[in-house]
This record gives structure tokens, C-alpha cells and sequence, in this order.
């Protein structure tokens, strides 16, 4: 009882070392705020600067973006010299807390006017493109023997919007940096090859403006390729396909959570959870543990809704939405530079082909799909 009641109280238990030894106690983990915010700034500051450089050469690259360039600059700054101890605290927050913050803002970017509007004709061929690409995400994932939590990040960003799908899901299913920095890296590829090949596709199908746009903004990823490829087959095409684009954003919200509860069960199951943890009750004898739904809804994404309304309210001016935007690419951008930091490249040669193949297969499989559900539906 007494290791308990001391590993419960630290406070007390380091008081009672320094006692004991004659020598000061360890720092308590869970000091005060400033001195936590003092430790994080070395960190943060590193996670900014590699940001910083990744922003200057996605303006250069427009196709490559910051937040690819920011992983893969953080990725061989990492193999170079791993960073010292006293930047990690601050590198965790990045790649967690402002990835969350990233999410957020994202919101400000939807008009939930928009999309009713849009959601009406194009939701049959969203839902399907994301039902189809995550089935195969499982299934040829399975087969090919690659890990859950990386297929998972492959499918959700595959299917619904690249980064910003995977800075959502990442701390939900706790999945490591090295799967983030494969994820991203796969998604990004398929995505400069469809901005390359979609269009001369769109002319070969002597596709409308409309079923374009439809058709870039539900098998296209990131926000700045779907643009690129839409804007090449026309401006209708380009304004469409950004609208359809953010729609097929508000999918992250079920998505998160379901693959939240899944999460859940499976620690439940495993033992890592147990009757009144997380909300858990323990409904008598016999009964499994019970999921609190409450408490799988990670913050981030109510704070996303709440963008989202505020947005469609009006609430936030037009002349405020470009550097919104520009904030929330650069909050990406410095939470995968510092998952770049920390990502370990034997991981990554672990992995070996396999996931580029998934990526394949699922960029196929949405295109395929996409255009089939446009035919069906006569939006083709």
C-alpha cells in the first residue's frame, strides 16, 4: 500500500528521497507551466526553423508543398545527427499538440453552406471512392504484410485528404513517425502523378468542366495538387474541385471516430483499459467493458466543427481567410518537420516497397471508382 500511495503522489515521494539521501530530489515531471514551456522551446524552435526552410521550397515547388518538404527535410536532418535530448520535449509537442491545431484550423477553410450545396450530387461518389479505397486499403494491405497503423495512414489519407487526413488520424491511432513519414511521402508521390496524368485523362473521357472538377476533387489528395490538376483543365473545373475538396474534408470527423473506438476496443480487449477507465463501466458481472462514445471524440475535431460553423456563419472576414490558410499549411508544415526530426530510417528500409505498391493500388482503386460512380450516377 505504501508503493502505491507514494507512486501516486510523487510530490511526496520525492520529498521523501531528498530526506533520505541528503540530496535534492529529481524535477517533478509535471512542474509548473512556464517551466514545461521553457523546457519545449529549444525544441519547438528547431521544429519552426526546419519549417520555416520547408515553406520557402514549397514556394518554390508549389507541387511538393511545405509539409512534404518539411518531413523529408526533418527525415535527413534526423539521419545526419539525431536530435539532442534536450530538443525532444518540444519536438513531441510539435508533432502532437500543433498537429492538433493544425486540424482546427482547417475549418476555417469549409462553408458547411457549401457543403449542402455541393454534398447533394457528390456525395454518392465520395462515400463510395472512401468505402472502396479503405476496404483495399485492409485488404491488400493484409496481403501484402504491411502494419495496421501504416496501411490505415495510407487508406485515410489516400481517401480522403493527404496530409491533413493523416495529421488527424495520427494521434488518434498513436501511429509512430516512421509510418507518418512513409504515409506522407506515398501519398505525395501519387499525387504528382495525378496531377500529370488526370488531365489528359479528363480529355481523353471528353469530361465537363463539372465531372472534372468532381472527379479531381475526390481521387486528387492534397488541397494545392487537387488545384494544379483541376485548374490545368479549366478555371469551373479548378472552383468546383476545390469545393468538393474541402467538403470530402468533413469525412476526417467519422472517420476519427471510428478509428477511435476501434483503438479503444482493442486496448480494452488487450487489458490495457478496464471497468472505469475512459468512462468504462463495468455493467456487472459478465458484462465486457463499455465504451464512453463522449470521450472518443478528440478534441481537435469539435474544434474543427466549431471553425467550420464559425466560418459558415461569417463570423470570420473574407480578407482573413488567405492568411488562415497560409497558418494552417505552416502549423502542418512544422508538425511534420518534427515527426521528420524524429523519424528513424531503419524503420522506413524495414518497410521496404510494399507500401508504395498499397499506394498504387489504392490510387487506382479511388480513380476507378470515382469514374464509375460519376458514370452510374449520370454525372459523367
Amino acid at each position: 500500500m505504501s508503493d502505491d500511495s507514494d507512486s501516486a503522489n510523487p510530490g511526496r515521494s520525492g520529498r521523501a528521497a531528498e530526506r533520505t539521501t541528503g540530496a535534492p530530489a529529481a524535477p517533478e515531471p509535471g512542474g509548473p507551466w512556464s517551466r514545461r514551456l521553457v523546457d519545449r522551446l529549444p525544441g519547438l524552435a528547431a521544429a519552426v526553423a526546419v519549417a520555416s526552410v520547408a515553406a520557402v521550397v514549397g514556394g518554390w515547388f508549389p507541387l511538393v508543398g511545405g509539409p512534404v518538404a518539411g518531413i523529408v527535410i526533418g527525415v535527413v536532418l534526423a539521419a545526419v545527427r539525431r536530435p539532442a535530448e534536450r530538443l525532444k520535449p518540444g519536438i513531441t509537442t510539435a508533432s502532437k499538440f500543433v498537429l492538433q491545431l493544425s486540424v482546427v484550423l482547417l475549418g476555417c477553410q469549409l462553408s458547411l453552406t457549401q457543403v449542402v450545396r455541393v454534398g447533394g450530387s457528390s456525395l454518392p461518389v465520395m462515400l463510395g471512392s472512401l468505402v472502396a479505397c479503405l476496404a483495399a486499403a485492409y485488404f491488400v494491405g493484409r496481403r501484402l504484410g504491411i502494419g495496421r497503423d501504416l496501411r490505415t495512414l495510407i487508406g485515410v489519407g489516400t481517401s480522403i485528404c493527404g496530409a491533413s487526413a493523416i495529421a488527424a488520424v495520427t494521434p488518434v491511432i498513436g501511429a509512430a513517425s516512421a509510418e507518418v513519414a512513409y504515409a506522407v511521402s506515398t501519398i505525395f508521390l501519387f499525387n504528382i502523378a495525378a496531377v500529370l496524368v488526370f488531365p489528359v485523362l479528363g480529355h481523353l473521357l471528353d469530361m465537363s468542366q463539372q465531372a472534372f472538377g468532381l472527379f479531381a476533387g475526390t481521387a486528387v489528395n492534397d488541397t494545392s495538387s487537387v488545384v494544379a490538376a483541376a485548374a490545368t483543365y479549366g478555371d469551373e473545373a479548378g472552383q468546383y474541385a476545390v469545393v468538393v475538396k474541402l467538403t470530402r474534408t468533413l469525412l476526417i470527423i467519422p472517420i476519427c471516430l471510428w478509428l477511435a473506438a476501434l483503438t479503444k476496443r482493442r486496448a480494452l480487449a488487450a487489458g490495457a483499459g478496464g471497468p472505469g477507465d475512459g468512462g468504462e463501466g463495468d455493467g456487472g458481472p459478465g458484462a465486457g467493458p463499455r465504451l464512453n462514445v463522449l470521450k472518443l471524440v478528440p478534441w481537435f475535431l469539435v474544434g474543427f466543427l466549431l471553425t467550420a460553423l464559425v466560418n459558415t456563419l461569417g463570423l470570420i472576414p473574407d480578407r482573413a481567410h488567405p492568411g488562415l490558410t497560409t497558418l494552417c499549411v505552416f502549423l502542418i508544415t512544422v508538425a511534420l518537420s518534427a515527426i521528420g526530426l524524429t523519424t528513424d530510417l531503419r524503420g522506413l528500409r524495414r518497410a521496404g516497397p510494399r507500401p508504395l505498391l498499397l499506394g498504387a493500388c489504392l490510387w487506382v482503386v479511388v480513380s476507378v471508382t470515382s469514374l464509375a460512380l460519376q458514370y452510374l450516377t449520370s454525372f459523367l
